[in-house]
């Protein structure tokens, strides 16, 4: 854990918002997914496009393998602050980051075989290199969520594999669940190998990719221990891996934010310090609705109120929500699971502040890690 970060010793005195992450229910996922990873003899890597809490990696790099990472960046905190095995996929390489990327990764996917053609020179030899495949199965039901959807630039089908360069490769990727139980993969899988297991006697690993929602309190752990045995069997020299994003963060913490005021217009109105467009940005784009602690919907508790973000988008509306008492000015309000997906999709539109980083250790222990300010936005514009 890094130094210099301020401890509070109760919830009343943290920033806001804020983002908390509470530590013993990270190590509760943590510790379910090293379970999978023993029994079934995987590896399972940490995907940073949902999760990159790097104030946490001491912690999570006890129990998994390393990460995977979508660009030159992430690539470069997995490798700064996680260490472990580095897996680097991208929809498409730049020329100027390329060789960086290289020196960085442990594996390297290319979504294409025009990009494993344009960079193989470079690569093969240096890293171990795989190429994203689609199995053109997918039961994700929202389009923008779903890699397997018609028309997806997401992956290689089976009527553009390229034989002639499967020379340079040592896996294949497949990725098409997003938070879905062992039944989607199952599916996904029988399509992958229908398709693909003709090359897999040349190849050395196979990455199941991610959206395996393995920590959801409804998940068959069980299943998918069994399916990965299964799959273990029938092709005993592969080396799997999965890169779950949603899993390793979920249910691990909360937003934090403060009522500036309540007003009238057809029906009462709260505006909070946080922001549905800002700082939970999939509110607006799934649409989902955040859960808000002790709360109801719209009409179940005596008073109801529209709760809004404090930018000037019109549109930047939480929801609607129903409480016991009436809310007040100063009232906490906690925005539940944000700490996966939502933090690393923050920005600072209208110059709204960043919700505050804080982990919880226990009831009198909260450190706070990080407090955004002006020049967070600034340093972003020219």
């Amino acid at each position: 854990m890094k130094n210099n970060y301020t401890t509070v010793d109760s919830f009343d005195k943290l920033p806001s918002p804020a983002f908390v992450c509470e530590e013993v229910l990270l190590e509760k996922n943590l510790k379910l997914l090293k379970r999978v990873q023993d029994e079934a003899d995987i590896n399972i890597l940490l995907a940073l496009k949902g999760f990159a809490m790097h104030s946490t990696f001491d912690l999570c790099k006890k129990y998994l393998k390393g990460c995977c990472a979508s660009g030159l960046h992430e690539a470069i905190l997995a490798k700064e602050e996680f260490g472990g095995e580095v897996h680097t996929y991208s929809p498409a390489f730049k020329d100027e980051e390329i060789d960086e990327i290289i020196s960085i990764s442990n594996h390297l996917v290319f979504n294409s075989f025009s990009q494993l053609k344009r960079f193989k020179d470079k690569a093969f030899g240096k890293v171990s290199l795989g190429i994203r495949l689609n199995p053109e199965y997918s039961s994700v039901e929202v389009d923008l969520y779903n890699p397997c959807a018609p028309f997806s630039r997401m992956g290689t089908t089976k009527a553009n594999f390229d034989e002639s360069l499967l020379e340079f490769l040592d896996g294949f990727h497949f990725h098409a669940l997003c938070e879905q139980n062992v039944d989607a993969l199952e599916g996904a899988l029988a399509a992958f190998e229908k398709n693909f297991s003709q090359y897999f006697d040349r190849l050395k690993w196979v990455n199941f990719g991610g959206g395996h929602h393995i920590t959801r309190a409804d998940y068959d752990v069980e299943g998918l221990i069994k399916l990965l045995k299964d799959f273990k069997s029938r092709y005993p020299h592969l080396k799997v891996y999965m890169e779950p994003g949603e899993a390793i963060g979920w249910q691990t913490g909360y937003l934090v934010a403060t009522v500036l005021d309540v007003i009238h217009n057809g029906m009462d109105l709260a505006i909070l310090d946080t922001s549905a467009e800002a700082h939970m940005p999939d509110t607006l784009a799934m649409p989902y609705r955040a859960m808000i602690r002790n709360s109801g919907v719209a009409g179940e508790k005596k008073y109801t109120y529209r709760l809004g973000g404090n930018t000037c988008l019109s549109g930047d509306i939480i929801g609607d929500y129903s409480f016991d008492e009436p809310l007040k000015v100063g009232d906490k309000i906690i925005l539940e699971d944000m700490i996966h997906y939502t933090m690393v999709k923050t920005t600072t539109f209208n110059g709204i502040k960043l919700p505050s980083i804080v982990i919880k250790h226990n009831e009198s222990n909260y450190q706070i890690i990080k407090n955004f300010g002006y020049n967070d936005y600034k340093v972003r514009l020219s």
